[in-house]
């Protein structure tokens, strides 16, 4: 390993690997992540078709094939895709939202704005939705993602506006997409999940704002202002199209294309074959159902706002700050060529007047949200021109430190609960086990991890977000 600039690292690349190995990272966070992290960043590394670096962002941690936090371009033309960069929640991502609202005027009614929440949004396994869709419906989620919930009245153009592309990615196709997803996912519109998957009523402290003007432009310029944010993805789908394609590659690498992998989780196929372009076309299905999923969600956010005050969510300025994904595949223009990049458990932080940035943001910079802990915090970013050593991507989280039945045992999560309202922060979750995984001792310091992606160029900081309220699976 060697320090190939301010933040940066380089494991060179040797044996198989095609391109180095290169994190971002403070020396503390890089000393922290668990050896299985380089390994598998390696073996990311010898991916045909991999173009500069098999790369690491500050929050990673160990995953499925790649790590989670990994960043990894191909060449479409003579690369692969692969799932495992990719993950099975295919567009899990943040939603920050931001209201008119002071702390002074939610703290009184902070128990019964995350009771409403708790009630409307289904949270936890297996969770179904308030919207039930016909087959042929879904097929309408599955092309149109977010652009489909705003047509059926479930939000404002606004909000399609400040979201990543969108909310719709564009060529997904339905009969990629196997019955069984269809079926995990047709009644789970508007749901949370389980896991790290959480809502979260938030305060914009002055002393936790680093740039107070790009605060301001992006709607949370006031002293406590509230804000609303929230984590999910494609649920059920997004897992059952990935189960379906990561067996379809492990056939046809070895039957079909000659192709051999290092980890049987870097199943893989050339992006070019029709394999590879029907799970790119399935892969966008789960990207836009969980664009619809977190747009039903605002939804539900908005009424519950508008009873407990009695005022229209317009009124009471709930408006879209930006919807970022973490778990995807894109092609991209970089470098002066196009390029698939893999982002799993990575955000895309585009610089400022970067095509494809709503005007109001083409002077800023695209938001990059990155969530902590419950207990903690969470980031608002924004991207920079020097992010394209990173193909503009940034960290998408804490990262954990330890696994969930770990944390299950070191912590009980009803302890946690009065912990947590000793500090002020209202929780309600689906089970005590469940809050026990997202205790904030299992997490990294989100602090030390926004401000590793600063040094290292890759984003720069907002401001830190504090949870008063939170909605847990």
């Amino acid at each position: 390993m060697r320090t190939v600039g301010d933040g940066v690292w380089e494991l060179p690349a040797a044996g198989a690997m095609r391109v180095p190995v290169r994190i971002f990272a403070s020396e503390t966070l890089l000393h922290a992540m668990d050896d299985a992290v380089f390994r598998q960043a390696a073996n990311v590394a010898t991916l045909p078709g991999i173009v500069d670096a098999s790369m690491v962002m500050p929050d990673a941690h160990w995953g499925y094939g790649f790590p989670i936090g990994g960043v990894a371009a191909t060449d479409p033309r003579s690369g692969v895709i692969s799932p495992g960069g990719i993950g099975f929640d295919i567009n899990c991502g943040m939603r920050l939202v931001r209201t008119d609202l002071t702390f002074d005027e939610v703290q009184p009614r902070l128990h019964e704005l995350v009771d409403g929440l708790y009630r409307r949004v289904p949270a936890g396994v297996g969770c179904r939705g308030f919207l039930e869709v016909s087959a042929s419906e879904f097929d309408e989620v599955l092309a149109e993602g977010a652009r489909w919930a705003v047509r059926r009245g479930f939000g404002e153009p606004d909000d399609l506006v400040h979201t990543e592309d969108g909310g719709c990615l564009a060529g997904a196709d339905p009969s990629a997409v196997s019955a069984r997803a269809v079926e995990r996912g047709r009644g789970q519109i508007g749901t949370l999940g389980s896991g790290n998957h959480y809502l979260e009523i938030q305060v914009a402290r002055p002393e936790h704002v680093v740039d107070p003007g790009a605060a301001a432009a992006l709607g949370i310029g006031r002293p406590n202002q509230v804000v609303v944010m929230f984590h999910c993805g494609s649920r059920g789908l997004g897992h059952q199209v990935a189960t379906d394609y990561l067996h379809v590659f492990l056939r046809a690498m070895t039957e079909k294309y000659g192709l051999a992998v290092i980890d049987r989780e870097l199943a893989c196929a050339p992006f070019a074959s029709p394999e590879g372009q029907r799970y790119f076309a399935a892969m966008k299905c789960a990207a836009n159902m969980s664009f619809a999923n977190r747009q039903l969600i605002l939804h539900r956010i908005r009424e519950v706002f508008a009873d407990v005050f009695g005022r229209d969510a317009r009124a009471l300025g709930l408006r879209m700050v930006y919807d970022v994904a973490h778990n995807t595949a894109k092609l991209e223009s970089h470098r002066g060529r196009e390029l698939l990049v893999h982002r799993k458990g990575a955000t895309r932080a585009l610089p400022p007047g970067a095509p494809g940035l709503p005007p109001d943001l083409a002077a800023l910079g695209q938001p990059a949200i990155i969530g902590g802990s419950m207990e903690t915090g969470s980031y608002l970013l924004l991207g920079v021109p020097s992010g394209a050593a990173a193909f503009f991507s940034t960290a998408h989280g804490s990262g954990r430190t330890m696994s969930r039945t770990k944390a299950k045992r070191q912590f009980h999560g009803a302890e946690l609960r009065r912990q947590m309202a000793a500090r002020g922060i209202y929780v309600r979750a689906v089970s005590d086990r469940g809050l026990a995984e997202e205790a904030g001792a299992a997490y990294k310091d989100i602090d030390a991890v926004a401000g590793a992606a600063d040094v290292a160029g890759l984003s720069r900081r907002v401001m830190r977000l504090t949870p008063i309220g939170n909605v847990k699976g």
